[in-house]
């Protein structure tokens, strides 16, 4: 493998960044190792990923993880079923098991021509082993296909960006081999400008209205899920299509389910608004 010219990240117009989360994006550059990203839910941590293949001007492979994904799967799949069908009804050559061989997206980072952006997506949701499994692979930066005997030998090391949502424990030894970083729950400033990047001409009255709002919410002690960055977005998009140009918290709010997704949470809202048994308790 060639040696990678190192880029430095800083951020794009679309996704605003501090110099902590610069720094561990380019502290994975330099030391070649994945990258694992983690805060609550909607503070952006897959977008981030797409900022950094585009700061870099890479292309990006995404691998969204499921409870039943496996290490194997993101290197290759032979494709039985498809196999059998077609040595039933097809007209193909069912003796080229080549033609069943479909990569994943750790084999198709390895497989590029050219260096990529890898992005793991809530690797918190597999099994316990699959963090120590898929660190093996890229440490290996190549497998073999068993039923070809053909080895895939990486050309770049991918840039590799794992999210997660702290759904259970990773291993500790998962952990050592990647450059950590928490992402913080913005700051009311650093939500303005991400506001004003998604929604450039709102009205700077509707935007500060709609912020102290938001904040409010997500201090409540009660809430199950407290609305994100991307909620907010959606919000301040609603009202502005609607015409709402005052915003107070009050049994009035407009449009609350963009912000609120769970009954309880509702529910929760309303008694603190008016005082009610359920919040005095």
């Amino acid at each position: 493998m060639s040696e990678p010219t190192f880029v430095r990240f800083r951020g794009t117009d679309s996704y605003l960044t501090n110099d902590a989360l610069e720094a561990a994006v380019n502290c994975a550059l330099v030391l070649e190792r994945p990258l694992l990203v983690k805060g609550e839910p909607g503070t952006g941590k897959t977008l981030l990923a797409e900022a950094v293949a585009e700061g870099l001007g890479m292309p990006l492979i995404r691998w969204h993880v499921k409870s039943t994904t496996r290490a194997q799967d993101g290197l290759y799949v032979y494709d039985t079923v498809q196999r059998l069908y077609d040595s039933r009804f097809g007209d193909g050559d069912v003796k080229d098991i080549r033609r069943y061989i479909k990569k994943g997206p750790l084999g198709q980072a390895f497989a590029a021509d050219s260096r990529v952006v890898l992005l793991i997506d809530e690797v918190d949701k597999a099994d316990l082993e699959f963090p120590n499994d898929l660190l093996h692979e890229l440490d290996r930066m190549q497998f073999r296909v068993d039923e070809t005997g053909d080895d895939v030998v990486a050309k770049q090391r991918p840039v590799v960006v794992i999210t997660s949502n702290n759904e259970k424990e990773l291993p500790d030894a998962f952990l050592r081999r990647c450059v950590f970083h928490f992402i913080d729950f913005p700051t009311p400033e650093l939500m303005r400008r991400i506001v004003r990047v998604h929604h450039p001409e709102v009205e700077e009255s509707l935007v500060e209205q709609a912020l102290g709002v938001f904040y409010e919410i997500r201090n409540m002690r009660r809430l199950r899920k407290r609305p994100s960055t991307s909620e907010l977005i959606d919000w301040i998009a609603v009202l502005r299509a609607a015409g709402v140009a005052n915003v107070k918290l009050d049994q009035k709010l407009p449009y609350l389910g963009a912000l609120l997704k769970k009954e309880q949470d509702v529910v929760a809202l309303a008694d603190q608004l008016a005082g009610g048994p359920r919040y005095r308790s």
